[in-house]
């Protein structure tokens, strides 16, 4: 008999499921005894924590230090860090909403909502959206709240703005459209026979030239954001399993854009680039894990549900190399920067990798872990921590 053995990670996104289309009682039954049953086989993995690898010891071959820092809210799991012309946008779990210039980290504006949020911050610069936890899309303009439109269901994901536009995707996997000035309704996407159970985590929204790219199950689909038609729909495979929560491979957010392709991880199940001129998969490589991936022209990397990371080559997936030195640290989405690779652990020591093969350059620690994917701004790195920390840092 197979045991089913999953991290802690995993397991925190599987028992937040939802049945994003119900069918029958019976039906609703059977997948709330699979999870039940997933439940049971953990107990079997054994009740102690697997203990994080330590640090080793290294000569560092690069420094690390802090172009400016901002404290903000206690941001919350997740959110994301929202960059467009010379700005980011971010949130905090409480309702704060702040906006801070990229190149010196001033305030340009805060907001209070006073509410709990579930998603968030999106922007492109001058308006601003999140979701609050009871469903409500909120847009400000500078700082000051516009509009609100209750969202049918649970929103993770944190908001597209692009085009005068206001893209939202629930959990249930439908993608909505809003005017951002007015929040007019525009259109709705769900992709027809989708798999009932949903993954409770951030999946893929993002724009690529005039398309907009977003995750559907295992499936990255591009539509018209005009109109919400699809021009094309590529699948990372069809993940095996026995029930559904084994089959279970959403696209996890956020995407990592390299030129004209993208790179995503499909939850539990592969890594992947997909050719966007043409819609098309161009490889995938089996991996379990749960975070997003990085890319760059030349190489992808990935960290599996143990926190070992691999390193693919962008253009056919051949694989580049592998370390198992963090395994079990709780290791964030990574992210290419330059010719290195940063990625941060549960502890909030930030790692600083060669990209070429693997090595550790440096070592940084923040104030906790991270609260968003890290992303390269001008040559430095932009990270938002736990506590609310947001930091500018530049390698020496």
């Amino acid at each position: 008999d197979r045991v089913l053995c999953l991290s802690s990670q995993s397991m925190r996104n599987l028992t937040a499921q939802q049945v994003s289309q119900p069918g029958s009682a019976l039906r609703a039954a059977a997948l709330a005894l699979s999870l039940a049953a997933l439940a049971l086989s953990l107990g079997g993995c054994g009740s102690s924590k697997p203990q994080p690898a330590p640090l080793e010891r290294f000569q560092p071959v690069s420094r690390l230090a802090v172009t400016w820092s901002q404290r903000v809210a206690e941001a919350g799991v997740p959110t994301s860090l929202a960059v467009a012309t010379n700005t980011v946008t971010v949130s905090g779990v409480g309702g704060e909403v702040a906006q801070f210039a990229l190149d010196s980290g001033k305030p340009i504006w805060r907001a209070d909502l006073r509410e709990s949020l579930s998603a968030g911050a999106g922007s492109d610069g001058r308006f601003a959206a999140v979701v609050t936890a009871q469903n409500d899309l909120v847009v400000l303009d500078r700082g000051a709240p516009v509009w609100r439109e209750r969202q049918p269901g649970r929103v993770i994901t944190a908001p597209l703005v692009a085009g005068e536009r206001v893209f939202v995707q629930g959990v249930d996997r439908a993608v909505r459209a809003y005017d951002v000035r007015d929040g007019r309704w525009l259109w709705q996407y769900q992709r027809p026979g989708g798999e009932p159970l949903a993954l409770s985590s951030q999946s893929v929204l993002t724009p690529f030239r005039d398309t907009l790219l977003v995750g559907q199950g295992a499936r990255l689909v591009g539509l018209d954001p005009l109109r919400g038609t699809v021009r094309f729909d590529a699948s990372v495979g069809t993940p095996r399993g026995t029930n559904e929560v084994e089959r279970l491979a959403d696209l996890v957010g956020p995407a990592a854009r390299a030129d004209d392709e993208v790179c995503v991880r499909a939850f539990q199940f592969a890594v992947a680039c997909f050719e966007l001129n043409r819609g098309s998969l161009r490889w995938s490589r089996p991996q379990s894990g749960t975070q997003a991936v990085a890319a760059s022209d030349a190489v992808v990397v990935g960290a599996d549900s143990t926190d070992r990371l691999t390193a693919w080559k962008a253009e056919n997936g051949d694989l580049l190399w592998r370390v198992d030195r963090f395994t079990h640290r709780g290791l964030s989405a990574p992210v290419v920067w330059g010719d290195k690779l940063a990625v941060v652990d549960q502890e909030g020591y930030l790692h600083l990798l060669a990209l070429a093969d693997g090595r550790n350059l440096a070592r940084f620690e923040l104030d906790s872990a991270l609260a968003a994917a890290p992303v390269v701004v001008d040559q430095q790195l932009l990270v938002l921590t736990r506590k609310g920390t947001l930091s500018m840092l530049r390698a020496n």
